[in-house]
């Protein structure tokens, strides 16, 4: 693949890292690689991250959240991995579409250039043209922003996955186009304890090691989830046969909190060891915020117990963002935040007091299609008519507005268009732009969007801006015909798009906290940024909580 001499240049300037994972997946490479990378840029080092997908979908905008968790929304509109929320939430950065590639994006482009004729009739292979492809991208990267001194890769999967084997090997020949010296190759295993035999046994490890061999990539660090410490036995026993050095055998025991990972890693000398490795010049370690939010967060003398009802309950993952954000927002406030999650399937007038009688809020999130709707609509009038914080995100939203349509206009027809085309009330419909719309992915209205904040509103109060930029993904808006009669009914519209057409914000004003916001805040909540709807949320609660147990 050619290179401009510039290009030549800049990339020798930056260092690599790349992870893998082995014996089996969901072993939290997102996290380490997180981890690792707060952990260097506390260092001083200017640090990015990109992740690979094997997967042949071109994105998991289109894909069930049961299948693949969260769809993560980047600034730019780019539908993503949620390991890149990780990414965000412990660098406090933004990610782009630069910063997330999978083999369905891989072999479009490879095939895409194949018609165009820009491989002048060659035979075109998975090496070296799917392998250049993945390379080039890893070089987009590295090119990226003002500089990076490190790029971290994550390779999705597990090593022996047939559909990871061109990016593995193309991380080998990157390897050595960049020269040994500037990268570095973690691999991320599970060594299981065996409770019968009272042993912690490597030799899974071992062959996932082999493995990599014999695609030609030595890792130089090895990085074990484990339920037990590992002994110096143990570790030696794995250096011994894993051809690394014992000092770079890496316990990743299972943590309280995610956030408690890096210093885990820090306490071993992993970014020591890294540095060294790759021959960096480090600063000295600025790492003091996090520590103090953790402390916070794990010794909070306060609690509230917050209900989010939705449809994907009983997947988390489907619900990434919006779990940690909660997590975020409870150190400001000095207050653990319990999230008791209820299907909203399971919610009617009959049984909605036993579910949310004793929580502090309610939080509705986004989400796609009928199902569940009405259970979520009839949460939104508790919360309405009992005066319980609520937050409403996207789709909360919009019920949100479904239901005072027809509990508080009495309009009983009222829905959405998406759930009910020929509705009476369609105080929900689609937006102008989407009607033309046919395809399935990365056509709704998508990433960073400005926002303008009314001035004597409570998210005014809340932001203390009249311009805010938020995340969206969406197709469905408040219909503005109806704008008026919900003003003077006692709906507000906080949040208002520049040109005034689309409704971003709403709230009432006789509920001490009821807020809905059509964008996604979650997506830019940070570990040390809490985002301010989140905290004010936490905060709400917490005086609902107080203000019940007093009475």
């Amino acid at each position: 693949m050619q290179k401009t001499k510039q290009e030549t240049k800049s990339i020798k300037k930056t260092k690599f890292v790349f992870f893998t994972g082995g014996v089996v997946s969901a072993l939290g490479k997102g996290i380490a690689v997180s981890s690792l990378g707060a952990l260097l840029k506390a260092r001083g080092f200017r640090v990015t991250v990109i992740k690979f997908d094997p997967y042949i979908n071109v994105d998991p905008g289109t894909m069930n959240p049961y299948q693949h968790g969260e769809v993560y929304v980047t600034d730019d509109g780019s539908e993503t991995d949620l390991d890149l929320g990780h990414y965000e939430r412990y660098l406090d950065c933004s990610m782009a579409k630069v910063n997330n590639a999978t083999a369905g994006q891989i072999y479009k482009a490879v095939i895409d250039r194949e018609r165009e004729g820009g491989y002048l009739g060659a035979t075109v292979q998975v090496i070296p043209h799917i392998t250049d492809e993945i390379i080039r991208r890893i070089r987009d990267v590295a090119l990226s922003g003002k500089g990076w001194d490190v790029v971290m890769c994550e390779i999705g999967g597990t090593v022996g996955d047939i559909e990871g084997l061109p990016f593995l090997e193309a991380i080998r020949q990157f390897g050595l186009e960049v020269g040994l010296n500037n990268c570095a190759y973690v691999h991320l295993t599970l060594v299981p304890y065996l409770k019968a035999a009272g042993e912690i046994k490597t030799k899974p490890t071992q062959h996932s090691v082999s493995t990599l061999r014999e695609i030609g990539i030595q890792p130089d660090f090895l990085l074990c989830r484990t339920e037990h410490d590992l002994s110096d036995d143990v570790k030696r026993k794995m250096a011994l046969f894993c051809s690394v050095p014992p000092d770079h055998v890496i316990t990743a025991m299972d943590a309280k909190t995610i956030y408690e990972v890096p210093l885990m890693y820090e306490e071993q000398g992993f970014t020591n060891l890294l540095v060294k490795r790759l021959r960096l010049k480090a600063g000295a370690m600025e790492f003091d915020g996090w520590k103090q939010n953790l402390d916070r967060l794990k010794n909070a003398p306060g609690e509230v117990e917050i209900a989010i009802c939705g449809k994907y309950t009983e997947l988390h993952d489907a619900y990434k963002s919006i779990v940690e954000a909660f997590a975020h927002a409870g150190i400001p406030n000095d207050a653990k935040v319990k999230l008791t999650w209820v299907s909203s399937e399971d919610i009617t007038d009959d049984t909605v007091n036993g579910f949310l009688s004793r929580m502090d809020g309610l939080l509705i999130p986004g989400g796609f299609g009928d199902r569940g709707i009405e259970g979520k609509i009839c949460a939104v009038k508790f919360a309405r008519e009992h005066k319980v914080p609520f937050f409403g995100i996207c789709l909360g939203m919009q019920c949100a507005v479904i239901e005072f349509a027809r509990n508080v206009l009495g309009w009983a027809g009222a829905n959405s268009s998406e759930f009910k085309p020929r509705t009476q009330y369609p105080v929900i419909d689609l937006l102008p732009e989407q009607k033309k719309v046919t395809g399935k992915g990365a056509n709704m209205r998508l990433g960073s969007i400005p926002c303008h904040i009314q001035r004597g509103s409570k998210a005014y109060d809340i932001y203390g801006q009249e311009v805010i930029n938020e995340r969206h993904r969406h197709r469905y808006e408040f219909n503005n015909q109806y704008r008026e009669i919900f003003e003077e009914r006692g709906m507000t519209f906080g949040g208002r798009s520049p040109d005034n057409k689309l409704v971003e914000m709403i709230e009432l004003k006789d509920h001490p906290w009821f807020i809905g916001c059509q964008f996604h805040p979650e997506l830019k909540s940070r570990f040390i940024h809490p985002h301010p709807l989140f905290k004010a949320f936490v905060g709400a609660a917490l005086k609902f909580h107080k203000e019940r147990k007093n009475d």
